[in-house]
């Protein structure tokens, strides 16, 4: 049996992924702050220190530590603890696997589409250079880098740059959600920015492609091959749910009024291509908006 090891596993791609693996015969272990259970091993990236024994035997380590991009205001101490966590968490693990016996076979980690910045209509590809050095794009640059440390130990490195996950249980889609149960469909300035989303199913699948083929390695794009603008999310996840709505735009000056820079987490668009995944023959569950959303709020 394969063992993966999962750092930041408690997120919304965490979970299922603990849920997952099991199921397609793989054993999970999971790096904490707090471990409770047999399989959880201590962990904390800000000292640097990490149990030697999580690491032994494991073939797989896939890497989604980070503090939350849009669960507090961006001030300058957030934005450093937003960097500083993603980098440190890889940089623990470098110098654990260098000290290591036997290293594993992958390391995958996560990083996001707002490596390209605020990209507009052009279809972003891997090899394409950010539209801006915003916010978003220092810190998923950096996230990036500090994989590479991994790489220079002679392991095999994927980066997923994962876009908008949807699930009813966290992230984009559950503030979607809350004004349309009373009967208001907001969308983000004038809804026509290109948002590129992804069922989390799919992104959890993408994880264990990725292990699965000794072949791929270095960047790839972890979308949906048909992205949407944001009204048009909108307007289906009202279907989905069988709400009517009355849309309406949340306005861009007002909505950087109130979230200061952190507002280019809905307001930038970005169009990116899933050419690359789609060329290592990964098959997406879901790669039309209307059927994933069905999925999610599909009745028990």
């Amino acid at each position: 049996m394969k063992n993966i090891l999962i750092a930041g596993g408690t997120g919304l791609i965490g979970q299922q992924l603990g849920r997952l693996l099991p199921e397609q015969g793989y054993s999970v272990r999971l790096l904490t702050r707090t471990p409770r259970s047999p399989g959880e091993y201590l962990w904390n990236p800000a000292s640097g220190t990490l149990d030697p024994a999580a690491l032994e035997g494991v073939d797989a380590i896939i890497n989604l530590a980070g503090a939350g991009i849009a669960d507090k205001r961006w001030t300058v101490a957030r934005k450093k603890e937003l960097i500083e966590s993603r980098v440190q968490s890889a940089l623990v693990l470098a110098k654990y696997l260098a000290e290591a016996k036997k290293r594993p076979e992958v390391y995958i980690s996560a990083s996001a589409v707002g490596f390209y910045g605020n990209s507009g209509e052009a279809e972003m590809q891997e090899t394409d250079a950010p539209a801006d050095d915003s916010f978003m794009v220092q810190c998923c640059s950096a996230w990036e880098n500090a994989a590479d440390q991994v790489a220079a130990l002679g392991i095999r490195i994927v980066k997923f740059r994962i876009g908008i996950v949807l699930a009813k249980e966290g992230g984009a889609l559950r503030e979607v959600i809350k004004p349309l149960y009373f009967g208001l469909g907001a969308y983000f300035g004038d809804g026509r920015a290109w948002w590129p989303w992804v069922h989390r199913d799919d992104v959890c699948r993408a994880f264990v492609h990725a292990f699965e083929r000794v072949e791929m390695s270095g960047v790839y794009n972890l979308v949906a091959p048909h992205p949407v603008r944001g009204k048009a999310l909108v307007q289906s996840t009202a279907r989905a749910m069988r709400r009517p709505a009355v849309y309406l735009p949340a306005p861009a000056f007002v909505l950087r009024l109130l979230l200061g820079e952190m507002s280019a987490v809905v307001l930038n668009s970005n169009r990116v291509s899933a050419q690359k995944l789609l060329d290592t023959d990964f098959v997406f569950r879901f790669p039309q908006l209307d059927p994933a959303l069905h999925a999610i709020f599909a009745r028990p």
